[in-house]
């Protein structure tokens, strides 16, 4: 894609008309888009639970202008059409739980700890660029990216980069560094005279608490990140247990803290002690939920809380059966598959997140739908909670994750019909970003 320089001018010398004005920077503008259309069999809009036949979406610039039957559409024949035949038009979607810094954690190449220990930040952002074009051309245009797992303040680099149009990839809501405590996060393990460096902020105390929100927001953080639970196991009678880190005066400090700054508090939460503190605190989503009590899903009903599950990973590199680790791992999809049932008959808020980065980049993201369904989602849920609902949750109703005059021309398209076999989201054939083509038919890349 072409891209204008808009020159802006800095005063060098002293100040206003007595000062010596030269260029200081070149900032990098994308070109007027023009009107176009896109066409397409079937539309699921995101928001309704009917589908549309033959309809023509109108674009000007970054946002949707109109959506029509293809009949009643009367603009000029020079407005360029792009024909998507036999396919189902979608908004763009959202994944709403991603981390673009990690990699997976491949045991024979180090796990989670190689990546903090001996790759350099610059190999990292470049990976993290990988992963963020893997996703949008995979029909994803946006992500909540909830932290960066100890490559500090790079996602709103990589944030800043897309927005200037420097790389590919969706649109970025940015966690930063999250929060923990002492004791409540990686790397683990080593002699106890040797420092090393840690996937999170670790605070102690309100105060910390308080002054770790205000760096992170400082710095450029959308939502904070927050492990309420570290470690999991089982009891001798075969309960999943987590370790529970943050006391709920110290979440209820980063939470007044980022509300006041008109933010949001996601919190990591497996089950148990750490999973009430969360709720207790008044967490604005609730992160994983492996086990939930019926009285602590009344709790979210009744403070309005999201649910993020993410289903998939739990099901993926299991440990041996005999060991453990991996009783652990059968336990925790075994009651995260009830949990989620319970939470979707309850009504729950439930929002789209994956936590790709802890699946590796080059899996399919849209697995996640898969696991939705077979979990009691009907297909229009599960593409709903990637859509409209994940919208609502990043406060972008009518924005993002619906087809709709004035949202932003944020598309994706399959073949055929999603409803029938929700697996063809892996497999989208078109995906536009604000009005740019950026994967499939008419690409503009």
């Amino acid at each position: 894609m072409d891209v204008k320089k808009t020159v802006i001018w800095c005063c060098v010398f002293g100040l206003g008309a007595a000062g010596v004005w030269a260029p200081c920077v070149a900032v990098s503008t994308p070109p007027e888009l023009p009107t176009r259309v896109v066409y397409a069999a079937r539309l699921i809009d995101g928001v309704s639970a009917e589908v549309r036949l033959d309809v023509a979406v109108v674009i000007t610039g970054e946002r949707i202008v109109a959506v029509k039957d293809r009949a009643a559409l009367d603009l000029p024949a020079t407005v360029p059409r792009i024909d998507l035949g036999d396919a189902t038009l979608l908004p763009g979607l959202i994944d709403t739980h991603t981390h673009i810094f990690l990699q997976g954690e491949v045991p024979e190449e180090g796990g989670y700890d190689i990546q903090l220990l001996k790759h350099p930040l610059a190999y990292r952002v470049a990976r993290a660029v990988v992963a963020s074009r893997r996703a949008l051309e995979q029909g994803f245009t946006t992500l909540r990216d909830v932290e960066t797992e100890g490559a500090g303040f790079g996602d709103v680099g990589i944030k800043q980069a897309i927005e200037d149009g420097i790389i590919p990839g969706p649109r970025l809501f940015v966690s930063t560094v999250s929060i923990s405590t002492t004791g409540g996060y990686p790397l683990e393990g080593y002699a106890p005279e040797i420092t090393v460096p840690k996937g999170a902020q670790l605070i102690d105390g309100p105060i910390e608490a308080r002054k770790a929100a205000r760096e992170q927001l400082d710095k450029g953080a959308d939502w904070l990140k927050v492990y309420m639970t570290h470690r999991s196991w089982l009891d001798r009678r075969g309960n999943l247990v987590s370790q529970p880190t943050l006391t709920v005066e110290e979440l209820k400090a980063i939470v007044d803290e980022a509300h006041g700054w008109g933010r949001h508090v996601a919190c990591h939460a497996y089950n148990g002690i750490g999973l009430q503190r969360a709720l207790d605190g008044a967490c604005d989503s609730l992160e994983h939920g492996l086990e939930m009590t019926d009285a602590q899903i009344s709790q979210m009903l009744r403070q309005g809380t999201w649910y993020v599950p993410t289903l998939a990973v739990y099901y993926m590199d299991w440990d041996p059966a005999q060991t453990p680790s991996g009783q652990r791992d059968r336990k925790r999809a075994a009651l995260h598959a009830v949990s989620f049932a319970k939470a979707l008959k309850a009504g729950i808020k439930i929002a789209f997140g994956t936590d790709m980065g802890g699946i590796p980049w080059n899996q399919p993201i849209a697995q996640e739908f898969v696991r939705e369904v077979e979990l009691g989602m009907t297909p229009m849920q599960a593409i709903q909670s990637a859509t409209g609902k994940a919208a609502e949750l990043l406060g972008m109703t009518g924005e993002l994750g619906v087809v709709a005059a004035g949202a932003y021309a944020d598309l994706m398209a399959v073949q055929g019909n999603p409803l029938q076999d929700v697996a063809a989201l892996a497999h989208p054939v078109f995906v536009m970003k604000g009005g740019v083509v950026s994967a499939g038919v008419g690409s503009d890349h």
